[in-house]
């Protein structure tokens, strides 16, 4: 019995308000004791907006520009190798720039060795030609009968001249610091000076990258398995998807265009 309150004799306690859905409070009407427009109706429950899936924009929300947010559909990787990924902006490079590039550089490499062996041996034979008069001379002051005398005339004139001789080891020094070079060259940027003029890069299949000096030294020895079965290997990227040669496939690398 309640003692506090005079219009509640009988001690009873005033009704509750119900509770909303999931114990929240149902919103309050406005004043006046009607429910205004748009809110739910007494045991009435509110309709529930559906849930987006974490990722995707919600309603009238414009997605960001630029890399995709986490949960939309990812684009297809091209595999590698394809015009247009790194390292490859034009594709494979053709056999006809290949053996171009190989015409420019073996002429760098060779031009002065050639240069320096013609050298040699015009020395060679004018030394030749003067030591056979004078073998011939020699010989013919040998006693009647003496062949050891004309033997050692005629074998002395056949001594390689000492500046032919130097000058062939220089042709041979140059020759090889020229393939260095070009090891070296190719190695780090992908390009000799033939490939460069002609737009074409070597590049490891796997990264897009140069193959550095080692593995170029290997290409360059894998090479000459191109040249068995009558240089098939040379001919190869005529009809390869990938236009490679034998060492290219060995060492895994590929000849793509590449700006000039």
């Amino acid at each position: 019995m309640s003692f506090g309150d005079p219009n509640n004799p009988y001690g009873q306690q005033p009704p509750q308000a119900p509770q909303g859905p999931y114990g929240q409070q149902p919103p309050v009407p406005p004043q006046g004791g009607q429910p205004g427009y748009g809110y739910p109706q007494q045991g009435q429950v509110p309709p529930q907006q559906p849930q987006q899936p974490y990722g995707y924009p919600q309603q009238g929300q414009v997605p960001p520009q630029g890399q995709p947010g986490y949960g939309y559909p990812q684009q297809a990787a091209a595999p590698y190798g394809q015009p247009g990924m790194p390292g490859m902006p034009q594709g494979y490079a053709s056999w006809g720039a290949r053996v171009g590039a190989l015409l420019l550089d073996g002429l760098m490499i060779f031009a002065v060795p050639t240069i320096l062996y013609i050298i040699a041996a015009v020395v060679a034979a004018g030394s030749a030609s003067s030591a056979s008069s004078a073998a011939s001379s020699a010989a013919n002051s040998c006693p009647p009968g003496d062949y050891n005398c004309v033997s050692n005339a005629y074998s002395s004139s056949s001594t390689m001249p000492t500046g032919a001789v130097i000058v062939m080891v220089l042709a041979w020094l140059v020759m090889v610091g020229g393939m260095f070079f070009l090891i070296a060259k190719e190695g780090a940027t992908g390009q000799t000076p033939g490939k460069k003029v002609l737009g074409i890069k070597v590049i490891k299949e796997a990264t897009g990258q140069p193959m550095g000096f080692g593995m170029t030294f290997v290409r360059y020895i894998c090479r000459y398995l191109n040249g068995l079965l009558c240089g098939i290997g040379w001919l190869w990227p005529l009809w390869d998807d990938k236009n490679q040669t034998f060492a290219d496939k060995i060492v895994g690398t590929v000849v793509v265009q590449a700006p000039k």
